[in-house]
């Protein structure tokens, strides 16, 4: 018999678990395409583009804390349509944001503070834009609508598939090569990457690109096809939402099955050792399998670790899996996650903070063991998506630090020794700025030749752009729940501790980065200084250049771009 009394246990100001429990399928929900009022849409949007639909709608974040009510969005049929709302934008005063699945951080969209009457115009690209199509044996032309869940299902059908993914399956293909999302891949010891297959992000898989761009002979915005080894497409690649993208072909590769074994019986004092320290270190799996990802929860010992292996025949020990998903405990809030969550944030009872660390790793471990999925093998897809739009809703900050494979045990001790340090030291003040986890990925760089087209430009604007004495990089996030008190100042800590002990750091576009002892993506220096340092003023500038010729009236941006896409 289910207790209903649990799920309905109160915290005050109305917040119950089953309340925070829905606000996760709330905040994922897909905006309803309902057709605004013709004579409205005539009066306060005059001449728009007859047939494409049009409708008012809200916009949110992956957490919900910025969001915009009212807005006016549209759903383009195909790419003519997308021209032609652009070209009206332009004439008409109004700045255009593609939205697809809204999935994450940065106000990189939509800022805080949008109001309905402001001049945005949000367009969908998830309605139409979703083509795919096999262009020969290794090319995939696909719209930038799709989702990444679709994409690889898609290419699985037809025997291709990836080197690594991001976790979530909702995400849009355009959002994910605007802020160059990644999964975590190194070539293991001996391994031979496969061609059409990349350890960078899926920036790096573009052959080809369509984009709105104004053309200046013509005085009008047009729709252009860039090829890689064309020098503006290096900044198209990953434009963090200064640039509208409808269509893009991929290189992709022959698919490979993964087996995929999770365990939470290493402590983080083992696997984040010094280098030489012997034991069950994370270099000592990236050696022997390329592909790991360590969840180190908040104030506990344990980290749940994956390690994923290419193995063509399915291991003994290992269950088949044929669809995604397979970490249902991860999914689908627990009660007792959800219950401690809520009362943080309903009474503000931050000091719960290693109670819900440790019902987490608790959660994992029993988890794994009761669903069967610590050892699970099967088409990459199955393993590489993982998380569902039903997950924890948390905040994130994100930083790759680029370095030399054989350096990588020393960032993740020194930052995680750190992290570990200044945790405790808040802790016993009765601060407790993370209830979430410390998450650890290891990734390639976006190397021009595993493209396989001649002349391939670098990404201009990614992360993962290849510089001096580096080949991996290790991306570092820290996940707490929105509004916990001292977040933003500890963040901060650890950001000047990246920016000022790895000279390889660069920021995650789509997370929290910037921070000021109380807010984020709003430090000066971070946003002036630093993070176009970090690419190379020369690399930063050109970009920027591109970026504002391919767009001079500034109709793909918004109040937060235009001040850091700024040539310094």
């Amino acid at each position: 018999m289910t207790d209903t009394s649990a799920n309905n246990t109160s915290w005050g100001d109305g917040w119950s678990r089953r309340t925070f429990l829905r606000s996760a399928a709330v905040l994922a929900a897909v905006p309803v395409l309902l057709a605004a009022d013709p004579a409205e849409a005539a009066a306060e949007l005059p001449d728009f583009p007859a047939g494409v639909a049009l409708y008012r709608s809200a916009y949110r974040n992956w957490v919900g804390e910025i969001t915009a009510d009212g807005l006016w969005a549209c759903a383009p049929a195909d790419a003519g349509q997308v021209l032609a709302v652009v070209d009206w934008a332009w004439r008409n005063s109004r700045r255009v944001r593609a939205r697809g699945a809204s999935h994450g951080w940065s106000p990189l969209t939509i800022t805080e503070g949008t109001a309905a009457d402001d001049q945005v115009l949000l367009v969908d690209t998830t309605a139409h834009l979703t083509g795919l199509s096999l262009e020969s044996g290794s090319l995939v032309r696909a719209g930038t609508g799709v989702t990444l869940e679709a994409l690889l299902t898609f290419l699985e059908g037809h025997g291709l598939g990836l080197t690594a993914a991001p976790a979530p399956g909702d995400l849009t293909l355009g959002g994910a090569l605007a802020v160059d999302a990644h999964g975590t891949a190194v070539p293991a010891d001996g391994e031979e990457p496969l061609p059409g297959h990349t350890y960078g992000s899926l920036s790096n898989l573009v052959v080809s690109l369509t984009a709105v761009v104004w053309d200046e002979d013509t005085g009008a915005y047009v729709l252009r096809t860039f090829g890689r080894g064309e020098a503006d497409c290096a900044a198209l690649l990953t434009h963090l939402g200064r640039a509208l993208v409808t269509e893009v072909v991929l290189r992709v590769g022959a698919n490979s099955n993964l087996r995929c074994v999770s365990r939470t019986d290493i402590p983080a004092g083992e696997l984040f050792a010094a280098p030489g320290s012997g034991g069950r270190t994370l270099d000592g799996f990236l050696t022997r399998s390329g592909r790991v990802e360590a969840i180190w929860f908040a104030f506990t010992e344990y980290p749940w670790l994956k390690e994923w292996s290419v193995a063509p025949a399915r291991p003994l020990t290992s269950r088949h899996v044929t669809s995604p998903y397979n970490y249902p405990f991860s999914d689908n809030v627990p009660t007792v996650v959800a219950d401690l969550a809520g009362r943080m944030v309903s009474d503000a009872a931050w000091y719960l903070a290693p109670v819900l660390g440790n019902a987490q790793l608790d959660v994992a471990a029993l988890g794994l063991v009761t669903t069967l999925s610590s050892d699970i093998w099967g088409p990459s897809k199955n393993t590489l998506l993982y998380i569902r739009p039903t997950t924890l809703r948390i905040n994130a900050n994100g930083y790759a630090v680029l370095t030399e494979r054989g350096e990588v045990q020393r960032v993740v001790h020194e930052f995680t020794s750190f992290y570990r340090e200044r945790l405790t030291t808040y802790a016993a003040s009765g601060r407790f700025p993370v209830n979430g986890s410390v998450e650890i990925r290891v990734t390639g760089l976006d190397e021009p030749e595993d493209v396989g087209v001649a002349g391939a430009q670098v990404p201009s604007l990614s992360a993962v752009r290849p510089r001096d004495g580096a080949d991996t990089a290790v991306w570092l996030d820290v996940l707490t729940l929105p509004g916990t008190p001292y977040a933003e100042a500890f963040l901060r800590e650890l950001e000047t501790f990246l920016f000022e002990r790895f000279e390889g750091t660069r920021v995650e576009w789509s997370k929290g980065w910037a921070y000021t002892e109380s807010g984020v993506w709003s430090d000066e220096e971070v946003l002036g200084v630093r993070i176009p340092d970090s690419f190379g003023g020369a690399v930063w500038d050109a970009a920027v250049g591109v970026l504002d010729r391919l767009d001079p009236h500034g109709v793909f941006g918004n109040g937060f771009l235009d001040g850091v896409l700024v040539r310094r």
